[in-house]
């Protein structure tokens, strides 16, 4: 047998390995012929059933950056090319580091850093944490979420200074004045409207 004409998966092994395995990931190494057929298909608009197919055809990465950004409440979690984008970095920036000799450890958190680069603090996180460090006792835990949707929108402004996008936004100064203004703001709105 010509060993030659045996496709090479090491790096799709690494990933799938580094990922503490996917056993769904192999199906793609063997291919069916079997028509699959889905009734709610049909009916679904043309429109639809290409959202589904987008969103479903992500990649490791790409799901996991799109919950990421769904959970947080980032703007671009709706926005599939850029989750696409960024996702084919983080799969390019895996096989780099794999293929320079990095343990699939350290090629995952390459990864990690590059898809996530930019994206740790949402404007939703950040309100978050003020109304739950600080007003835990005024705005009750199962009132908190719809809370912080009324409130967000009134205190865009105060974000419009600050580089959330900066990694290391938390360790700098900017922290400090953008969580302490967060907190000014919402005693003021809870002071007017209450919760």
């Amino acid at each position: 047998m010509n060993c030659s004409s045996i496709p090479d998966y090491t790096h799709t092994l690494d990933l799938v390995a580094a990922l503490g395995g996917i056993p769904s990931a192999f199906f793609f190494l063997f291919p069916t012929d079997y028509p699959v057929k889905y009734q709610s298909t049909k009916l679904q608009s043309n429109e639809q059933q290409e959202e589904k197919r987008g969103q479903s055809d992500f990649s490791y990465y790409g799901l996991y950056l799109m919950d990421y950004l769904r959970t947080n409440k980032f703007e671009q979690a709706t926005d599939t090319a850029f989750i696409r984008e960024r996702a084919d970095r983080a799969a390019e920036t895996y096989e780099k580091a794999r293929i320079e000799g990095y343990p699939t450890d350290g090629a995952q958190e390459l990864a990690m850093e590059t898809l996530l680069r930019g994206l740790h603090y949402s404007r939703y996180a950040m309100l978050h944490e003020v109304v739950e460090n600080e007003f835990a006792n005024e705005v009750p835990e199962e009132k908190q979420e719809a809370f912080i949707h009324k409130l967000l929108p009134l205190v865009g402004n105060v974000f419009s200074v600050y580089d959330l996008s900066d990694d290391n936004f938390a360790l700098s100064s900017d922290y400090d004045l953008l969580y302490t203004e967060l907190t000014g703001a919402t005693v003021l709105y809870l002071d007017e409207y209450g919760v």
